[in-house]
């Protein structure tokens, strides 16, 4: 997929951050949206400042839970209908928790899983139907550098991520296998400067690094280096070239190095790391 113009992209998590950043990029390249979020001010927001600046951009909003697989469905469904195909699909809407692996609560870690795999997991299955039958379509995952290397008290957010990385690497070479008209790719972001650390849940953090709940996310905050939009710039450059990873930021760089060169030994790197991150 070499342009964007009059192509139509769906977008989860179009609300704020990366996904806001995304819908304002490939409005400004001829593509038509169909955005959606639970955070509806954000969501409306987003969709003005499109409007405003791309009057000539067809854009729909709806609010979407993406845990809520019926809910998805409809609204892949009714894209579809409305805008006259699906040619991209962005599964980036995703939540964060802090915990340990053993304090870490049940109806926690369901909500996790629900939003930052099932979510993925459906959105993937929703419009990979739309997506074949506009004969150019392509489907791009979120996942996270913590997709790449385990992390202390990101146990439930490393699960997820690493789910959605084998998930889309699958799906790539299936659709490869059978000569499909869709493609793939999965998406590392470091450190994005988004409102993913304020939303996050916390618990049993303190136990393991000795800080409060607040602390701990103006902590994790700091480690945010790169905007949603050059983030969001980098990811729609790997689509062009149809790649089948991107890293964002140059900390995702590094992560991935390391994780390569030292496939295990990383893990006295990032156990050393925590200490001094969280002293």
């Amino acid at each position: 997929m070499k342009s964007f113009m009059n192509k139509t992209a769906a977008i989860t998590g179009a609300g704020s951050g990366i996904g806001a950043a995304l819908a304002k990029r490939l409005a400004a390249d001829g593509c038509h949206l169909a955005l959606s979020d639970v955070n509806e001010a954000g969501l409306a927001e987003t969709a003005t400042d499109i409007r405003d600046r791309a009057p000539s951009c067809r854009v729909t909003t709806t609010h979407v839970d993406v845990a809520n697989r019926s809910a998805v469905h409809a609204w892949a469904d009714a894209t579809a209908d409305e805008l006259g195909g699906v040619n991209l699909i962005f599964n980036n809407a995703g939540v964060a928790l802090g915990s340990t692996v053993e304090s870490a609560d049940y109806a926690d870690l369901e909500w996790i899983i629900n939003i930052n795999l099932w979510g993925v997991i459906h959105g993937t299955k929703a419009f990979l139907p739309h997506l074949r039958a506009s004969g150019s379509g392509h489907v791009i995952n979120i996942s996270s550098v913590f997709g790449l290397i385990g992390v202390p008290s990101q146990g439930a957010y490393n699960a997820t991520k690493f789910a959605v990385r084998g998930w889309t690497e699958a799906l790539r070479q299936e659709l490869e296998l059978e000569g499909a008209p869709v493609s793939a790719t999965s998406v590392h972001p470091g450190g994005i400067k988004t409102n993913i650390a304020k939303s996050a849940r916390f618990t049993g953090m303190q136990e393991l690094t000795g800080m409060d709940e607040d602390t701990g996310k103006a902590r994790f905050e700091k480690m945010f280096i790169t905007t949603p939009d050059k983030a969001a710039a980098t990811i729609l450059k790997a689509v062009k070239r149809n790649a089948r990873r991107v890293l964002i930021g140059p900390d995702a760089h590094a992560i991935d190095w390391m994780a390569r060169v030292a496939p295990t030994g990383y893990q006295a790197l990032v156990r050393r790391s925590t200490k001094y991150f969280f002293s």
